[in-house]
């Protein structure tokens, strides 16, 4: 029960400190929707999500009414759509036909994006792997709500080197496809190792299949709170302000268990998990790297910068866990530069460079988020990238994503602008040395030795 103390501190957070429930996604398996007719699998897609998520704005919006609470996004994921369409999909043209379904359906629902154009491919490739991957350019730059994601790695299975090599050209090409719009397609395209199969956030989000037919998951958010909190720390030791982001986790989390299962009861769905991120946002105040700053850093990259991150995300997961029987998801801190204006200063002062944020990325909850780079960035160059992150992953067990965005015909220190929670980014330099020779070899990264568990 919450005593009048607690709900005059929430209100508070909600008011003055940031805070919001980011997102509630409901996940909704399509494989009752397979057929081997192209016209009647997407028949069944649309009409299977417009009728169980039919609710999902209206009720969010009810309650955002009903506690105050600010819910920023409606989301849906689905089952990857590779295992859904690989009767029916004979072409990579086909696929992308699936995702005019999607998007359809999102506009019809009201839900601002849907994830789960997507393939698991840690081990290897099917030939519906291979078509919606190459598919990926069309299907994203002819759609506005479509998410998607490639799981190319796992800590079980290794690192998949020739889809690893397969998305540094398919990256390319969907930014050669939305260069008018800032390359905005690469913006919806998240390569995954280790993903989790109830992820709330886009672009990574799908619904997997050891899932329910329908569940809500919720992803909170509240750098703003934790940056407050810690101000009232200051000078502290460890000891007291690992504590009080403890505490301050411990609080956000209710917020959206409490929103969770509302929103179950309300729609009827089962609740899966609540994914207590700190997810950043461009608006000033609402900034990882101002938490990371306020602990001590002069400005984020600097020495100390992993050691307080690492802190950081541990501590939000230990007072998180504790407020909720079911989390899940990514569950950390996020550190995409184009969505944090903290991160967007250091990079453009110089503070941080692209090697200092795969180092933050060991400790991390994803990976390379949200990152410009030049256009005329190899493309052996970004799957060297991508072969990195998710070696990281695969070594420590851990999720890791690589989000990179090649702006065509744009190069470092020039800038790029996505809008709204999308934000803005400088140009990132990258490493002018070429990796082809490795990365083009082909075949599989095997699995590390502490992989061996049964």
């Amino acid at each position: 029960m919450l005593n009048l103390f607690e709900v005059i501190e929430t209100n508070n957070m909600i008011e003055h400190e940031r805070l919001d429930v980011r997102t509630i996604t409901m996940g909704v398996s399509l494989l009752d929707c397979i057929d081997a007719d192209l016209p009647a699998l997407c028949d069944k897609v649309y009409r299977k999500i417009t009728t169980v998520a039919k609710d999902l704005v209206l009720v969010g919006e009810r309650i955002t009414k009903d506690f105050g609470i600010p819910i920023v996004n409606k989301r849906i994921s689905v089952t990857p759509i590779a295992l859904v369409g690989g009767t029916a999909c004979k072409s990579p043209e086909d696929f992308a036909a699936i995702a005019r379904t999607l998007d359809a359906a999102a506009e019809k629902v009201g839900v601002n994006f849907i994830g789960g154009y997507s393939a698991l491919v840690s081990k290897g490739m099917t030939g519906a792997d291979r078509f919606l991957i190459r598919s990926l350019p069309l299907a994203l730059s002819t759609t506005g709500r479509v998410c998607a994601s490639v799981n190319v790695g796992s800590t079980k299975t290794g690192i998949n080197m020739d889809a690893v090599r397969l998305m540094g050209d398919v990256i390319l090409e969907a930014a050669e496809a939305t260069k008018d719009n800032d390359c905005l397609a690469c913006a919806k395209l998240v390569v995954f190792c280790n993903a989790p199969d109830d992820n709330p956030f886009m672009a990574g989000a799908f619904h997997g299949v050891t899932e329910a037919d329908a569940i809500i998951n919720v992803g909170v958010s509240g750098p703003g709170v934790v940056k407050v909190a810690l101000e009232k720390a200051k000078g502290e030791n460890f000891e007291v302000l690992c504590e009080t982001i403890k505490r301050t986790a411990f609080k956000i989390t209710r917020v959206g268990q409490l929103v969770a299962q509302e929103a179950s009861a309300r729609l009827g769905v089962p609740f899966g998990i609540i994914d207590l991120s700190l997810a950043p946002t461009p608006a000033v105040g609402d900034s990882v790297a101002e938490i990371l700053e306020e602990i001590g850093l002069e400005k984020v990259g600097a020495p100390g910068t992993t050691a307080a991150l690492a802190m950081l995300n541990d501590q939000v997961k230990k007072g998180g866990v504790m407020a909720s029987s079911y989390v899940g998801g990514l569950s950390g801190a996020f550190i995409p530069v184009s969505e944090d204006q903290g991160m967007i200063d250091a990079v453009s002062c110089g503070a941080l460079t692209l090697e200092k944020l795969e180092a933050m990325t060991c400790v991390c909850s994803v990976g390379l988020d949200m990152i410009a780079i030049p256009g005329d960035t190899p493309a052996t160059s970004i799957a060297g990238i991508i072969a990195d992150e998710a070696a990281i992953g695969m070594v420590n067990q851990k999720t890791t994503a690589v989000r990179l965005i090649p702006v065509i015909g744009k190069g470092v220190g020039e800038w790029v602008e996505f809008g709204g929670l999308l934000g803005r980014a400088p140009i990132m330099p990258v490493n002018r040395y070429g990796c082809e020779g490795f990365v083009d070899r082909g075949g599989r990264i095997p699995a590390p030795i502490h992989s061996f568990k049964n």
